[in-house]
């Protein structure tokens, strides 16, 4: 059965160490939008692995990992991350393969990000500055260069010429910048395309083929529901599908083919950057918890925001992504409260919404309507099986899964591979 994994609320709900668990009964591992701006963490025994472009099924010996063709590839941050596991022991070589129909972060793409968000002042969205909404600007607006065309060098350097000579009319007369040489960004990504070419594949036909001989596809996705560009809180979004619809355009393998979608959940709520949060907690507990969950962001470090438990927002990933399950992470990052809360809903000028509100606005003026259960204060990171969970913790999670419509499949306990339970 092949299995979309995807985050169920603002991203960094712990994806990382669930697809890791789910990767052992799969084949082949496939990341299928985002860019470096996404980051995957990955306790294996004491070392540490963050990934971030990628897929975590590599660091599991003989599984195939593919990058598909809704990425948007930075080479050099793509070669510096497998230089660095190979440096810690994990090669990739025959192992990884990357679509030659996505599209490649050129250095433009880069200055633009940075440039634009600066000059966004009090509007500003929280990007990243990697290059990755520009980059997905111009796949739209068919200016982009994918990693078909720099195998094939005589296109690259048409296409490169063409492109450069638009980019550079933005960067000098709006944002009064120096121009990009061709000569080094042409010389730089044929150095590039040397290292890249024996992972290039059509992966369309690649994975399809394997879907051909049964073997099982995990597809894992970066950031989170509320981050997509579609169904997310725009403009305070990321510039792709983050939702379960993503890993059908992003790697070519048809809906009749995915027979479970599994939403990953944080036993509270975080969010990175810019944007609306009605469940966001105080001061004093916003520490608290952002210590003891070590909520900072595994790309760019930044201190995550994080607030209670919010039913709304994951009701719409429930809906949009049309979840089977829900895997319930952090947990233990509640063991010390006396008091947890759940938002069930919004309160907001005398109405009640028990829905995600489209407008932003609206959203912003939002405030929860909590129901209060009590915590188990126990430490619960030894517990290996679901009925060894102290009572209000399953109290707990019995009242997420009945106010979401959806079963609870796995539970994190702690970071380690080991510390998962497995519901059902």
């Amino acid at each position: 059965m092949n299995t979309i994994l995807i985050g169920a609320q603002w991203g960094d709900e712990g994806k990382g160490k669930i697809i890791d668990v789910l990767t052992e009964k799969c084949d082949y591992v496939v990341r299928y939008q985002g860019g470096a701006n996404a980051g995957h963490t990955v306790q294996f025994g004491d070392q540490e692995f963050v990934l971030h472009l990628v897929p975590s099924g590599v660091l599991h010996a003989g599984k195939r990992c593919v990058i598909g063709n809704g990425v948007v590839i930075d080479p050099e941050a793509l070669f510096g991350e497998i230089d660095a596991l190979k440096k810690r022991g994990v090669r990739v070589d025959g192992r990884l393969f990357i679509s030659e129909q996505a599209h490649l972060i050129m250095p433009y793409h880069k200055l633009i990000d940075s440039f634009q968000e600066e000059s966004r002042h009090g509007r500003k969205i929280g990007t990243t500055k990697r290059g990755i909404g520009p980059c997905y600007a111009d796949k739209i607006a068919r200016l982009g260069i994918r990693v078909g065309d720099l195998m094939d060098l005589r296109i690259f350097e048409d296409r490169l010429r063409y492109v450069l000579s638009e980019k550079n009319r933005v960067l000098t007369r709006i944002y009064g910048r120096p121009a990009l040489a061709f000569g080094k960004v042409y010389k730089d990504f044929c150095a590039w395309r040397r290292r890249m070419k024996p992972f290039v594949v059509d992966t369309i036909v690649f994975l399809n083929e394997a879907v051909r001989q049964k073997k099982k596809i995990l597809f894992e996705g970066a950031q989170g529901t509320l981050l997509d560009v579609d169904h997310g809180t725009y403009p305070y979004v990321t510039s792709s599908n983050a939702t379960a619809g993503g890993a059908i355009t992003g790697t070519g393998v048809a809906p009749t083919h995915i027979g479970e979608i599994v939403g990953v959940v944080k036993a509270y709520t975080t969010r990175v950057g810019e944007g609306p949060f009605p469940t966001e907690f105080g001061p004093e507990l916003m520490e608290k918890i952002r210590t003891k969950g070590e909520e900072f962001g595994a790309t760019t470090g930044r201190p995550r925001r994080c607030g209670w438990f919010d039913a709304v927002v994951v009701r719409h990933a429930v809906c949009v992504n049309g979840l089977n399950s829900i895997a319930v992470t952090k947990l233990d990052v509640l063991d010390e409260l006396p008091v947890i809360k759940i938002a069930t809903a919004y309160r907001c000028g005398g109405k009640i919404y028990d829905h995600l509100p489209s407008n932003v606005r609206v959203l912003e003026k939002c405030r929860p309507v909590y129901e209060d259960h009590p915590g188990w204060q126990e430490d619960i990171t030894g517990v290996k099986r679901y009925r060894d969970l102290p009572s209000n913790a399953k109290k707990y999670l019995a009242r997420l899964s009945r106010i979401l419509k959806t079963p609870i499949s796995i539970i994190s306990v702690g970071a380690e591979r080991t510390q998962t339970i497995f519901v059902r």
